[in-house]
C-alpha cells in the first residue's frame, strides 16, 4: 500500500487563491468555495473530485488507484 496524502492545496481557477485542505480519505468532494471569491467550484470533466482538478495531490481514493465515485 502506497503512503496516502491527505492534505492537498486548492487553486481557485477564477481569482487565484490557494488554499491548503484536508482531504476525506473515503470519498470524493465534488464542490468547493473558494475562501476568498467564493466562486463554487466543480471537478473539471473527466475528474472525480475538486482535488483532482484543482489540488496539487489527487484525492486519497485514487491515490490507492480505487475506483472514484461509481
Amino acid at each position: 500500500m502506497k503512503n496516502m496524502i491527505t492534505q492537498s492545496t486548492i487553486s481557485c481557477p477564477h481569482c487565484g487563491h490557494k488554499e491548503t485542505e484536508e482531504m476525506p480519505i473515503d470519498a470524493c468532494q465534488w464542490y468547493y468555495e473558494c475562501k476568498l471569491c467564493h466562486t463554487l467550484l466543480h471537478p473539471l470533466a473527466g475528474d472525480c473530485c475538486v482535488f483532482c482538478s484543482y489540488g496539487t495531490f489527487p484525492c486519497p481514493l485514487k491515490q490507492q488507484d480505487h475506483s472514484c465515485c461509481t
